[in-house]
């Protein structure tokens, strides 16, 4: 058993836990982010600019309930590089909106939320948060068609695109006909001629 002060600042047992972790998990040698939980301070994350799961108030009521009555139970999946200085969101936005503005959560958790760091580049962290999202079976179409328009900017295939984000090759043709018709017609005029 390993001795710890108990009476040190909070802010002291997070590095203490942190580095305690990290040690863990390298020793472990197995690389699933969530064998290494890291505390790092709610406002020094930020939501990502690209998320299509929206949640209703009826459940973000729920989320909050659920995260006074049983805790905060899945760390918070973020991007393992900071971006002006905060790490970015892949999956855990709503749970992060609720830490960061509900009080008593909050304090429960002295400021801090726990976090595993996913080590990739943007276009990855779009299609993780998307397979995140579909596995739960919430996500919006018209979202969801301009992240397949965004990762075929960063020259993947139809394919990699189904693979990676669990959609069949009509799947992906679809939403890249809904973003594609779209576009086409931006700042067109037409005809009158119904009238």
């Amino acid at each position: 058993m390993i001795e710890l002060p108990e009476n040190l600042p909070f802010d002291e047992k997070v590095k203490i836990f942190n580095e305690i972790t990290q040690e863990l998990y390298d020793w472990m040698g197995v690389n699933h982010p969530s064998l290494n939980v890291q505390l790092v301070k709610a406002d020094n994350v930020k939501g990502n600019d690209y998320n299509p799961n929206k949640v209703a108030p009826p459940e973000m009521n729920l989320l909050k309930l659920s995260m006074l009555k049983d805790g905060l139970t899945m760390p918070i999946v973020v991007s393992a590089e900071k971006e002006n200085g905060k790490w970015i969101v892949v999956d855990g936005f709503h749970r992060t909106t609720v830490v960061q503005h509900h009080k008593e959560i909050n304090e429960s958790l002295h400021g801090y939320l726990p976090v595993s760091k996913l080590y990739k580049k943007i276009q990855d962290r779009v299609a993780s948060t998307v397979r995140h999202n579909m596995a739960r079976g919430s996500h919006q179409v018209e979202l969801s068609a301009k992240l397949v328009v965004f990762l075929k900017k960063h020259n993947w295939t139809d394919a990699r695109i189904g693979k990676e984000i669990g959609m069949d090759a009509d799947e992906v043709l679809r939403l890249k006909q809904i973003t594609g018709l779209a576009e086409a017609f931006k700042n067109k005029e037409f005809s009158k001629s119904w009238e």
